[in-house]
């Protein structure tokens, strides 16, 4: 019996060391995952490892994995532009590793690739391109700006054995010194259309008492020749005129009391 048992714990013993030497063996490649194997005796292997479960040699090979999907990453730079004002830009990229050249990227660069490639290449080109535009162009033509990157960019990085799937600016601000600069001008341009106005109106005041007087001319000279042609009588008319203007008005007045002439009046007055 004690026979029995000393065997049964040897091959559980054995069965033991052999399920660990084979998952040892063994690793798993996760989908969107590519896995590059280090030889401890040949280097870094030229095959990538696509996804699934694959075999190795225990102690000897290593497996490094990579992430082949699209990842973000935010870029800020400060940089000038061709009017050499400071401007704050950050540039929004989704990037992913070229697969076949997973071991080159490793071998050259490292397993954190993008820590060290897409900062320094960032900055690079963003300068290069900021400083071809001045602050209002900036502004004014941002979409040929953020292309220009994005190009110049996409050809950077492919030299680096990445790809990028989109570049966009998300933010642009500039100093205060011109935020301020540009706020002056915006007043200074309602100062000039506000006095503009009254200028204008100016103008149009004068046009319109130039007319005035015109027309007061001419009626001043219809009445004098008027006067000329008729004599008195067109001195009498008016006379009339504002003679019965007058008694109308006055008849419309509670305290006014017409008296005729040559008449008697008998006036009620208190005793």
């Amino acid at each position: 019996m004690a026979k029995l048992f000393e065997s049964l714990g040897k091959l559980g013993l054995a069965l033991a060391i052999g399920g660990g030497v084979v998952n040892s063996a063994l690793f798993n490649v996760d989908a969107g995952h590519r896995a590059v194997i280090f030889d401890r005796f040949r280097g870094v292997q030229d095959a990538v490892v696509g996804e699934g479960t694959h075999f190795l040699i225990p102690w000897v090979q290593k497996p490094i994995i990579f992430d082949c999907r699209s990842r973000p990453r935010n870029v800020p730079v400060i940089t000038g532009s061709k009017d050499l004002q400071n401007v704050n830009i950050t540039l929004r990229i989704l990037f992913r590793p070229v697969t076949s050249q997973l071991p080159r990227i490793f071998t050259s660069i490292g397993e954190d690739y993008d820590e060290r490639v897409l900062p320094s290449i960032t900055t690079e080109v963003l300068k290069a391109v900021v400083a071809r535009f001045d602050a209002g162009e900036l502004i004014t033509q941002r979409e040929l700006v953020s292309r220009q990157v994005s190009e110049d960019l996409t050809e950077r990085a492919s030299t680096f054995g990445l790809i990028l799937d989109d570049v966009s600016l998300t933010h642009l601000t500039f100093g205060k010194e011109f935020t301020e600069a540009v706020e002056m001008k915006q007043v200074a341009q309602q100062e000039a259309e506000r006095a503009r106005f009254v200028v204008e109106k100016a103008e149009q005041q004068k046009q319109a008492a130039i007319i005035s007087a015109e027309g007061d001319s001419q009626a001043a000279l219809l009445i004098a020749n008027s006067l000329m042609e008729a004599g008195d009588g067109l001195v009498e008319l008016r006379k009339l005129e504002a003679a019965e203007d007058i008694a109308f008005q006055l008849s419309r007045s509670r305290n006014v009391t017409y008296l005729p002439s040559g008449q008697g009046t008998l006036l009620q007055l208190p005793q």
